[in-house]
C-alpha cells in the first residue's frame, strides 16, 4: 500500500496513477483467465479426443467377439451380449480391476477360440485371466492364451500353467488325468480353475 501511494505521489496523480495500476492488474487477471481458458479447452479436447478412441476400441473389440462366437459356432455357450455384461462386470467402471471392460472383452475373444471351454467354466476363466494378470504382472491377452491353453487341454495345460508360476501337486496332475481319462474335461477343468482362485482369487479386484 506504501508503494502505491508513493507512486502515485511522485506521478502527481494519485488518480490517474491508481486508474493504471488497476488497468494493469485487471489486463493480468484477464491473460491468465486467457491461459486457465486455453487449458481448459485443450483439457476439454483431450477428454473427447479419449472418449472417441475409447469408443473406437470398444466396438472394435466388441465386434470381433460377434466374429469369434459366428466361426466358433458359439461354442463358449455365450452370446456377444453375455460377454460384454461379463467384461463390464470384472472391469475398473465396476470395481473389480484396473482393466477396462474393452481390455476384458478382448481377452475373452481370445479365450472363445479355445472351444472346448464352455458356459460356467468360462465365466470362471475370464475371472480367472484377470486375477492372474494382477498377481504376474502380465498383460490379459498373455493370461487368456495361458488359461486357455490349459483348460482346452487340461493334462497338457498344467505343465504349462506351471511354467509361468501356478502351482499342481502331484496328486492334482493325477486327478486331471484320470477325469480327462473317463470324458469329465469339464471336472479337470474346474479343478484347475478352483486353483487359480485358491492361489491368485481376489488380485484383480484387490
Amino acid at each position: 500500500i506504501d508503494e502505491v501511494g508513493e507512486s502515485a505521489k511522485n506521478a502527481g496523480s494519485g488518480f490517474s496513477t491508481l486508474k493504471e495500476i488497476g488497468i494493469g492488474a485487471l489486463r493480468g487477471i484477464g491473460e491468465l483467465a486467457l491461459d486457465v481458458g486455453k487449458n481448459a479447452l485443450s483439457g476439454t479436447f483431450d477428454f473427447f479426443k479419449s472418449a472417441v478412441q475409447g469408443s473406437a476400441e470398444y466396438q472394435s473389440a466388441l465386434a470381433q467377439t460377434e466374429a469369434v462366437i459366428t466361426s466358433t459356432g458359439g461354442a463358449a455357450g455365450l452370446t456377444a451380449s453375455e460377454m460384454e455384461s461379463l467384461a463390464r462386470e470384472l472391469s475398473a467402471v465396476s470395481g473389480q480391476s484396473l482393466f477396462t471392460d474393452d481390455q476384458l472383452l478382448s481377452a475373452q475373444n481370445v479365450l472363445a477360440t479355445f472351444t472346448n471351454i464352455k458356459d460356467v467354466q468360462f465365466t470362471d476363466a475370464t475371472a480367472a485371466i484377470a486375477n492372474l494378470s494382477q498377481a504376474m504382472g502380465q498383460d490379459l491377452q498373455s493370461s487368456a492364451v495361458q488359461v486357455g491353453k490349459a483348460l482346452n487341454d487340461p493334462v497338457q495345460g498344467i505343465t504349462a500353467l506351471q511354467r509361468v508360476g501356478v502351482s499342481f501337486t502331484e496328486d492334482q496332475k493325477k486327478v486331471v488325468e484320470s477325469l480327462v481319462e473317463t470324458g469329465d474335461v469339464a471336472g479337470a477343468q474346474q479343478l484347475i480353475l478352483s486353483e487359480l482362485e485358491r492361489q491368485f482369487g481376489g488380485s484383480a479386484a484387490a
